[in-house]
C-alpha cells in the first residue's frame, strides 16, 4: 500500500472539507441573541416551543463548529471496504488519510473491532464498528452552542408567555370573568 500516494490524493480534499471544532471560533453575538429572542416571542404567541425557525437557526450555528462528519465517513468508506482492510491499516495511515486535525485509533480487543475518530481537540467525534456502522458523537463545541441557544430561547419564551398570560388575566378581570386568584 503506497501511503504517500494515498495521503497526497486525500489530504488536500480533507483539509478543504474538514475542520477541527473550536469553541473559540463561535460566539453568541448580540444580533444572534436578538434573533433567538424574536423567534421565541413568535413561538410563544403561537404556543409552540422551539419552532422551525429557531431549530433551523440553531442547526446552522451548530454546523459552524461541527466537524464535517459525512466527509470523514466518506473518505474512510471510500478507501476501506470492510473492517479487515481497516484492521490491516495502521494508525499512521489513517491519520494521513483523514488529515492533520484528525486522529484515528483502531480497537481490536473486546467485543469487536472499531475505529475511533478524534478531532483536533482530542474529542471523539465518530466511531465505526462492523456490526453497527457509523455513530456520531457530539463535540463539546457543539454542546456549548446547543446550550447557549436553549438558554437564551428558554428565557425569552418564558418571559413572552408570562406577558401573554398576564394580558389574558387582565382581560378576564376587566370583563368581570372568573378570577382564579380569588
Amino acid at each position: 500500500m503506497d501511503i504517500i500516494r494515498i495521503a497526497k490524493n486525500h489530504q488536500a480534499g480533507i483539509r478543504k472539507m474538514g475542520k477541527a471544532s473550536s469553541r473559540e471560533d463561535w460566539k453568541l453575538s448580540d444580533s444572534l441573541r436578538e434573533m433567538i429572542t424574536e423567534y421565541a416571542r413568535e413561538d410563544a404567541a403561537q404556543n409552540i416551543y422551539m419552532g422551525n425557525k429557531f431549530l433551523a437557526l440553531r442547526k446552522s450555528e451548530v454546523a459552524k463548529v461541527a466537524p464535517d462528519r459525512p466527509a470523514l465517513m466518506g473518505k474512510l468508506n471510500q478507501e476501506m471496504a470492510d473492517m479487515k482492510e481497516i484492521q490491516e491499516a495502521d494508525e499512521r495511515w489513517l491519520r494521513l488519510l483523514l488529515g492533520e486535525p484528525y486522529e484515528t485509533k483502531f480497537q481490536s480487543e473486546g467485543t469487536g473491532s472499531a475505529i475511533h475518530v478524534y478531532d483536533g481537540n482530542g474529542e471523539e467525534i465518530l466511531t465505526y464498528t462492523a456490526g453497527v456502522g457509523w455513530h456520531e458523537k457530539e463535540s463539546k463545541a457543539e454542546t456549548e452552542v446547543h446550550g447557549a441557544f436553549k438558554a437564551v430561547y428558554y428565557d425569552a419564551f418564558r418571559a413572552a408567555r408570562q406577558e401573554i398570560n398576564a394580558g389574558v388575566a387582565g382581560c378576564m378581570e376587566a370583563q368581570g370573568g372568573f378570577d382564579a386568584r380569588a
